[in-house]
């Protein structure tokens, strides 16, 4: 298969976005890999015995990124950040699912004042459900303050991206990368603590 260069895969995703249903078919083996390796980094965040393997979820994201049509994309790290953001959220469905049917019962949750510092690092462990949705609710709120930093912990968190990584993803300094990550945690500090002591 040949490569095809950033602007290549733009006008495709375009093409796709404008109703092209033939670009579609272009696209996938163009981003299979990319999207199967965001969705090993979000699996290695969830418990052992989920019921979503990485394909599945790569599959359930993409049904959910095929209806957002009329989308400009702006490049192929806008639609992989785009992606990321579409498995987070089948996550936390299954998570929001896992938790009505069990109610209660199962693993404790992490207590949610712990979490910035004990999951918002390289070597975070898996998160149980309810933990997953409070700082999904967490980072929702944070968009509204700061959308830059909510991707930041997103990519870094969720996708274990480097700092420089994501620095080249967002365009932005690595500088910048650092102060809002810094920031961000002490947001989700505050939000989290809050929560759990509501």
């Amino acid at each position: 298969m040949n490569r095809k260069s950033p602007d290549e895969v733009t006008a495709i995703l375009n093409e796709w976005s404008g109703g092209d249903n033939a670009a579609l078919s272009e696209l996938v083996p163009l981003l299979e890999d990319e999207l199967k390796g965001l969705a090993r980094a979000y699996m290695r965040r969830e418990r052992r015995n989920h019921t979503l393997e990485p394909t599945a979820l790569v599959n359930e994201a993409f049904l959910r990124l095929v209806r957002q049509r009329g989308v400009r994309w702006q490049s192929r790290a806008h639609f992989l950040g785009i992606a990321a953001t579409s498995m987070r959220r089948v996550l936390v469905d299954h998570a929001r699912a896992r938790r009505s049917r069990k109610r209660g019962a199962g693993e404790a949750p992490l207590p949610l004042e712990e979490l910035p510092e004990s999951r918002l690092a390289n070597n975070g462990g898996p998160l149980s459900p309810e933990s997953l949705l409070a700082l999904d609710e967490a980072l929702d709120r944070l968009q509204n303050i700061n959308e830059r930093q909510s991707r930041i912990v997103e990519l870094r968190y969720f996708i274990g991206l480097s700092n420089q990584e994501i620095a080249e993803a967002l365009k932005i300094s690595l500088a910048t990368v650092k102060r809002d990550w810094t920031a961000a945690r002490v947001i989700l500090f505050r939000d989290l603590s809050g929560c759990a002591h509501q």
